[in-house]
């Protein structure tokens, strides 16, 4: 597996940082679904805990962290360290006690203490995050994953897909490829009850989408897979919105009528 040896790092030094109190380390995301792509994809794991954890146990784990992420991919490390009753009797938005990604490393440069006393709360992700772990997770310490993870409802799992990509008509023109994939695999969710990786999300668009997109769709898997950045070639940024929008209204119709 790529990256064995950072993982394996990261098992060792949790161990010894949480001790008891460690349930176990989940691999979910491109690495665990088999599209990793280190051009475009992070490393995602949930790292599970039967009980408190100091922020003095948040600071060390988070200083490792910070030395590990250069060792990672250039999207980083993403990951969350979630107690395991919300992960056995599922709690939705879910309570996370630390969560880390790219996108926060400035703050924890800066301040470590006040990142690990205020990086906690709630994240509707996790829903997502729980169900991949549950259909395509990999265990790299710990308790085998049904014996953590109780099934996440249909709802909670359509309402945390929306809330990944509701701003997509703003976002399809950041991140593109990223956008577009999910867009793609929420769309294929409430079509079919498929839960795709990015990939086959993108495979299942061409599929099943009008002749219209294929290029459009076909572009952003072809840069998903080579790790180079979309080509929108012909279609300018008002066409490309006018794809987010399709893609959301039908989402926003599937959601309608299948969210119960």
């Amino acid at each position: 597996m790529p990256y064995q040896e950072l993982l394996d790092e990261i098992v060792s030094k949790s161990e010894i940082i949480f001790q008891e109190d460690l349930t176990g380390i989940y691999l979910h995301g491109s690495l665990a679904m088999g599209c990793f792509n280190p051009k475009k994809s992070d490393i995602d794991f949930i790292l599970v805990i039967r009980n408190n954890i100091t922020d003095m146990q948040k600071l060390q784990f988070m200083e490792h962290i910070a030395a590990w992420n250069k060792k990672a991919p250039s999207k980083g490390i993403e990951l969350s360290i979630v107690k395991e009753e919300y992960c056995r009797d599922f709690l939705y938005p879910t309570p996370f006690e630390l969560h880390f990604s790219n996108a926060h490393l400035q703050w924890f440069m800066e301040d470590p203490t006040d990142y690990v006393q205020k990086m906690n709360g709630t994240d509707k992700d996790l829903a997502a995050h729980f169900k991949n772990i549950k259909e395509y997770g990999i265990v790299l310490q710990g308790k085998a994953i049904n014996d953590v993870f109780a099934d996440v409802p249909r709802k909670d799992f359509i309402d945390s897909i929306w809330s990944d990509v509701k701003g997509a008509r703003e976002g399809i023109l950041e991140e593109p490829v990223y956008v577009i994939l999910n867009l793609c695999r929420a769309a294929a969710f409430l079509k079919d009850g498929s839960n795709l990786s990015k990939k086959q999300g993108g495979e299942w668009a061409l599929q099943n989408l009008p002749a219209q997109y294929h290029a459009f769709i076909s572009n952003a898997v072809q840069s998903y897979a080579l790790g180079t950045e979309m080509d929108f070639g012909y279609l300018g940024k008002m066409e490309t919105q006018k794809f987010a929008e399709y893609m959301l209204q039908m989402i926003k119709d599937g959601k309608s009528c299948k969210n119960v």
